[in-house]
This record gives C-alpha cells, sequence and structure tokens, in this order.
C-alpha cells in the first residue's frame, strides 16, 4: 500500500509540475503547417546533400561541396553568421574516381562491390588469381608469407547466407517503447549504447574480419589484433605484393553491402592498405565456393583513388539571433559527413537536412524566441565524432581539464538527430531526471504525431556525447528504425530511395517544437554535474 501511495504522489508531482511549463499550441500548429507538405523543403534539401553532392566522406572534394552548398542554402534562408569553422589537423583526404570489378574466369560475371576508404587505387586494370587467405592475428602471417605476390585476397571465411522471412523494415512496437519508458534494468547490462530498434545483420563473419571490415568503429579493425594488428596486417599485405584484397559485405543479402575504412585517415605514418574493395555476399561466396573445390578463379580489378592532404576539416554553423542577447543559446545539429558506398542519405544526410529544415521553418515563420539558436553540422563523426568534439573543446570546455569556457554556462541544450529517416517517437532524457516533467509538458501535444515516449536511458555514439561529455544538456531523438540497421547503416543501399518523406517532415516538426520552447522557455534547461577531469562521457563514431 505504501508503494501504491508513493506512486500516486511521484506521478501527481510530474504532472503538476508538467503543468506549470507553458506551452503555445498555437505555434505548434504553426511550425505543423511549414514542415507538412507542399511547404516542406527537407526532401529538395536532401536531393542536393545525397544525389548531387553524395557522399561526404570527410575531407573529400565531395563534402567541401556540400558544405558550400549548404551554407549558401543557409544564407538564402535568411539565417545569420553562416560559418564553415575550420578543426584540425583531420588527417589525409580520400575519394574513388574508378570502380571496375569483374570475374574473368571459369566464366564471365560483372562483381558488385566498392572500393573501400583511404586505400590507393590498382593504377590500371590488374589481373590476378584469386586465393583465401584469413588472417586473424599476428600467428597466422608465417603461413602465408611467400605466397600471395600478384593474387587477389580474400581475407575472410565465407559469409554464410540465410534466406530471410523478418522484414528488413521495421517500426518501434508499443511494447518497445513501453519498456524504454522504463528505468533499465542494470543487470541486463547497459541498453542504450545503441539506438532503440538498431540492430545489424548478424549470419557469417563477424564484422571486422580481413583488413578493412565491416566494424562499428572508425573503420575496420583488421581482425581478432584489432586497430594496430589492422597496420601490421596492411604492411604485411603490400610487401607481399598482393594485387587486391577483398572483404564480404557483412550486411543482409540481396546486392547490400555494409563496409568502412581500409586505412586510417587520420594517421598519416600509418602504412597504406593495399587496394582494398568490399563485395557483395553473393559475389564474395561464389568465388569462396570455387576455391574450396580448388578451381582457378581469375579476377580483374581497376580501381581509382585520389589522395589529398586535409590539414583542416570544417563544421557548419548558422544561427537566428534571440531577442535578448543575455539569455543565452540552443544548439541542434546533426553529423554532415558519411562513409562511401552510398550516398549518405540515411546517415546521416536525414538529420543534417532535417536540422536545416528546423532553422528554416523558425525563420520563416519569424517567431519571436529570446534564445539564439545556433545549427551544427558536424564532419569527422564516422572517425570518432571528432567535429563535434572539437568543437566543444573549442568553445565550451576541455574534457581533460574540465574548465567552463564563458559560453558553457550559455548554453540552455543540444539537440541531435542521427539514427536514420524513420518518424520520432519519443527522446533519450540523457539519465537527466530533471528535464523529465519538462520534456513531458512538450510532447503532451505531440501524441497524434506519435511522439509519447521518454526514457532515461542515454544512447551513444554519435554527436551529442561531445556537449554530455562536459556536463551540457545534450539529447538524442528516438526513431522508427525502419531499415536503418537493417539495410542502410554505412552500405551501398544509404542512398536517396530509402529515405522516407513523410517521417522527414514529422521528425522537422518535432525538432523545431522541442528548439522553439528551449529557446523561449523563461529557464535554462537543468543540467547534471559537471564529470571530473579526464573522465568525461566521451564519444565514438557510428
Amino acid at each position: 500500500m505504501r508503494k501504491w501511495v508513493f506512486g500516486i504522489a511521484v506521478v501527481a508531482g510530474v504532472c503538476l509540475a508538467a503543468e506549470s511549463e507553458k506551452v503555445d499550441l498555437g505555434v505548434l500548429h504553426r511550425i505543423r503547417s511549414e514542415a507538412f507538405g507542399q511547404n516542406s523543403r527537407v526532401m529538395d534539401t536532401l536531393f542536393y546533400l545525397t544525389d548531387v553532392y553524395g557522399p561526404r566522406l570527410t575531407g573529400s572534394p565531395n563534402i567541401r561541396d556540400a558544405g558550400d552548398w549548404s551554407a549558401k542554402k543557409l544564407k538564402d534562408w535568411g539565417l545569420a553568421n553562416v560559418k564553415l569553422e575550420a578543426w584540425g589537423p583531420f588527417g589525409r583526404g580520400w575519394a574513388a574516381t574508378r570502380f571496375s570489378a569483374m570475374m574473368k574466369e571459369p566464366e564471365f560475371q560483372p562483381i558488385i562491390g566498392f572500393q573501400q576508404p583511404w586505400s590507393p587505387g590498382t593504377n590500371g586494370p590488374v589481373v590476378g588469381q584469386a586465393v583465401m587467405a584469413v588472417i586473424n592475428g599476428p600467428e597466422d602471417l608465417d603461413k602465408y608469407r611467400g605466397k600471395l605476390k600478384g593474387k587477389i585476397v580474400l581475407s575472410a571465411a565465407m559469409h554464410a547466407s540465410t534466406l530471410s522471412e523478418a522484414p528488413l523494415s521495421r517500426r518501434l512496437t508499443d511494447e518497445e517503447l513501453e519498456n524504454a519508458a522504463m528505468m533499465p534494468d542494470p543487470v541486463g547490462g547497459n541498453p542504450a549504447i545503441l539506438p532503440l530498434g538498431f540492430s545489424r545483420p548478424t549470419a557469417g563473419g563477424a564484422a571486422g574480419a580481413g583488413p578493412g571490415g565491416g566494424g562499428r568503429g572508425a573503420g575496420g579493425r583488421g581482425g581478432a589484433g584489432g586497430f594496430g594488428f589492422r597496420a601490421q596486417l596492411n604492411k604485411f599485405l603490400k610487401d607481399e605484393g598482393v594485387l587486391v584484397v577483398l572483404s564480404p559485405g557483412n550486411g543482409p543479402d540481396g546486392g547490400t553491402i555494409m563496409g568502412q575504412a581500409a586505412g586510417s585517415a587520420t594517421t598519416k605514418d600509418e602504412d597504406m592498405p593495399p587496394p582494398s574493395v568490399v563485395l557483395t555476399n553473393e559475389h564474395y561466396n561464389r568465388i569462396a565456393r570455387l576455391l574450396a573445390k580448388e578451381m582457378p578463379v581469375t579476377l580483374e580489378f581497376d580501381l581509382g583513388a585520389k589522395f589529398t592532404d586535409a590539414a583542416d576539416s570544417f563544421n557548419i554553423t548558422a544561427e537566428i539571433p534571440g531577442s535578448d542577447p543575455n539569455a543565452g543559446v540552443v544548439m541542434l545539429g546533426g553529423h554532415f559527413d558519411s562513409w562511401t558506398g552510398g550516398t549518405g542519405a540515411t546517415d546521416n544526410g536525414a538529420g543534417s537536412a532535417i536540422a536545416m529544415e528546423v532553422m528554416r521553418i523558425l525563420k520563416t515563420m519569424d517567431v519571436k524566441m529570446a534564445r539564439t539558436v545556433r545549427l551544427g553540422l558536424w564532419t569527422a563523426e564516422e572517425q570518432g565524432s571528432l567535429g563535434s568534439r572539437a568543437y566543444v573543446k573549442e568553445h565550451f570546455a576541455d574534457p581533460a581539464d574540465m574548465k567552463p569556457k564563458p559560453e558553457h554556462a550559455r548554453l540552455s541544450a543540444y539537440y541531435n538527430m542521427d539514427n536514420g529517416s524513420g518518424k520520432v517517437r519519443g527522446i533519450y532524457m540523457q539519465d537527466n531526471d530533471q528535464v523529465r516533467p519538462i520534456f513531458e509538458s512538450w510532447i503532451a501535444p505531440l501524441k497524434d504525431m506519435g511522439v509519447n515516449t521518454l526514457t532515461i536511458r542515454n544512447t551513444g555514439s554519435t554527436d551529442h556525447m561531445a556537449f554530455d561529455g562536459v556536463g551540457l544538456p545534450a539529447f538524442q531523438f528516438i526513431q522508427d528504425p525502419l531499415e536503418y540497421g537493417t539495410r542502410t547503416h554505412h552500405s551501398n543501399m544509404d542512398v536517396y530511395d530509402h529515405l522516407s518523406a513523410n517521417d522527414l517532415e514529422q521528425a522537422s516538426a518535432v525538432m523545431a517544437w522541442f528548439v522553439y520552447n528551449t529557446a523561449s522557455r523563461p529557464e535554462m534547461l537543468p543540467r547534471k554535474p559537471m564529470p571530473k577531469p579526464g573522465a568525461g562521457r566521451g564519444a565514438r563514431g557510428q
């Protein structure tokens, strides 16, 4: 009985606190009107970020062109203080310039694949015999020494293919959202490292197999030895005279390939890998089966790659000035960079376009907001959230010493969007119980749009963690996964065709509503305690 009475008291307290938050439903109506239908510009923005300028690998000519286009568009919308803020040094720039792949024997077959970033080209067509050479650690090197010169190497075991009976696209269920709203069970570990509903195909070889596998970090790990062994393996394969290294796609079947980097973007003194390609599972497996039956396989590749010195990269910022210069700032954004297999549509053209659309909506409405609203689009998230971390260190605090800079006290919140193109279903409160009654009042009028979940859990692996890591309120939205983890994340299918226009319009409206309320609220959002120096809540690329 006491527990029941206590629960009633807690709920009543939350409800009273929520009622004390003033919301302007007239503004919400205007946001909806501008975000949906013919007024929306989010898909047009995505057309340019993907079909015209994608992919947007950090340090590449593409991302610079996309940044210039975005800055011009933001200025055309009337935003103030539009900048491409340099940070760095980053490392090497890279762009693929040619890709041709085929089987010549025992039968001709065009091969589906893509070249892995920061691996060199072949300097013209190369033809060689395929060999299987699975090297998982230093102990495997000697068995292949002197045997790989002039060969095209399959670097991982055959990827097991199974018929998929589960849909690749799905939405979060009521049960999943209800469970997320409950306090996580610490016995089960941390359930919030990845976003709700995020999953990756698990059949076949583990991610990271081979010198440039599809692992989740800043690029393939190169087998069991991790990044350190990747450098050793790359040097071994290059010294042995390998023509091309092949890896399976580590994704679902049906021509979808998930893959990342073969070499380092940021470590110039790491040995460059041989030319490296990731193939669709079906084509990789055909080669592997032929080799298992001791049938010769001849392959031809013609790969082009351009390296550039990218001493610095940039973040894109723009503002809507607030009516009160002393009221502070609200930030929103997402990462602007992508991998190269597709055009960076769901990861993370979607988040960038949504954030840009929010700025357009609020500027078009010309609504009064006390706080300045500042957009931040970050580069090198895929290499470890380097752009957002550089911005936070420059403007707010260095995690090494946790000494707040003057701007630290002026930021009310940062809102991030980076989990595909699915509709928003709620928000991660990032272990900040103090925002619960505030957010409750903000999502109450959004329930007809499918927004009904607050979870105390945090989710990592993207740019809000740089802000959270120095004690700033920073939040990521809960989104329907759709095909994000199963088909488009870091894959050749991360393209415009796999975007959901209606969901992107809904996400733009929700994010605009949160930003407006944060910018107009008399008080700043409450904060968690500042972490101790060197113990900040860190960030990794996704």
